[in-house]
């Protein structure tokens, strides 16, 4: 009997890629899981990304994460978009549905999914503060809104970026979205603020004694302080949150359920969660 080496091809495009640590995560949740996939961590530049999608269809792939700066752009490329993804207007993920590649974006939904399942969250009715309007922040936003936030208090550096973002959530979505440039002391908290979330690179490696400027003695005992930045696990805007006696969420629970979502959109089984958080952990302490 002759042994079938093919394997399922999965990977991410990016550039800078070569430390992006979600190659360990899938590489460990397939080997737990038994299945001869490989995830290919792949540098791409942008005046080369229509070629790399046309060996993304040639080879087969099952699947592919997008990171920076190719998420808007490898649009074009792809042959439908869901729901998500067309609200967001950025893609992170793509899965292969017969010939179509499909896109997604895994990006607030896996903040969604930490913030119910870790910090026990649900945002229904709840208000929320987001730092940032970028990619991230864009996506958390939208599957906020989409999941029954009651009011998300948008707050930003670039007044036009800031307030682009709030008209857009108004528009699509018909959220109640109130924008701030971000003022030069430390920001406030009203007393309903259930969630704050820093959706920022501030405070990554290695710049780690960084953190967003805000007042956590004007925080409700209440409030929950999430970080997307996962590097390092705990940021100093976590710890002081601790500090304060505040609930906190890690960007590495987010990360791991994104991981997580796009597993079993391209395996359509169960992810094994605990495995793909230990690789993680492991990765960055390496």
């Amino acid at each position: 009997m002759v042994k079938n080496y093919k394997a399922e091809l999965v990977g991410v495009l990016g550039q800078p890629v070569s430390e992006n640590p979600t190659g360990a995560m899938q590489e460990a949740a397939f080997a737990a899981a038994g299945l001869n996939w490989r995830y290919l961590t792949m540098e791409v530049r942008p005046a080369d990304l229509a070629e790399a999608m046309k060996g993304i269809r040639a080879l087969g792939f099952a699947g592919l994460n997008l990171t920076i700066p190719h998420k808007v752009s490898v649009i074009l490329y792809l042959d439908r978009l869901s729901h998500e993804a067309e609200l967001i207007g950025a893609v992170n993920t793509v899965r292969r549905e017969g010939d179509l590649l499909i896109g997604e974006n895994t990006d607030g939904k896996g903040f969604l999914r930490a913030l119910r399942e870790d910090a026990k969250v649900d945002p229904q009715g709840k208000t929320a503060v987001l730092l940032g309007a970028g990619g991230a922040a864009r996506a958390m936003a939208t599957e906020l809104i989409l999941a029954g936030l009651k009011r998300l208090v948008l707050v930003n550096r670039s007044e036009s970026r800031g307030r682009e973002l709030a008209e857009d959530l108004r528009r699509k979505l018909s959220a109640n979205v109130e924008f701030l440039v971000w003022p030069e002391r430390a920001i406030e908290f009203a007393s309903d603020t259930d969630v704050l979330i820093n959706a920022t690179s501030v405070g990554l490696y290695p710049n780690a004694e960084a953190m967003p400027a805000v007042d956590f003695r004007t925080a409700p005992k209440g409030m929950v302080v999430c970080d997307a930045v996962f590097n390092p696990r705990e940021t100093m805007l976590l710890a002081h949150a601790k500090a304060f006696g505040l609930q906190t969420l890690d960007g590495l629970s987010m990360l791991v359920y994104q991981g997580v979502i796009g597993f079993e959109m391209w395996t359509g089984l169960r992810a094994p969660e605990a495995e793909m958080k230990q690789a993680l952990i492991r990765e960055m302490a390496g």
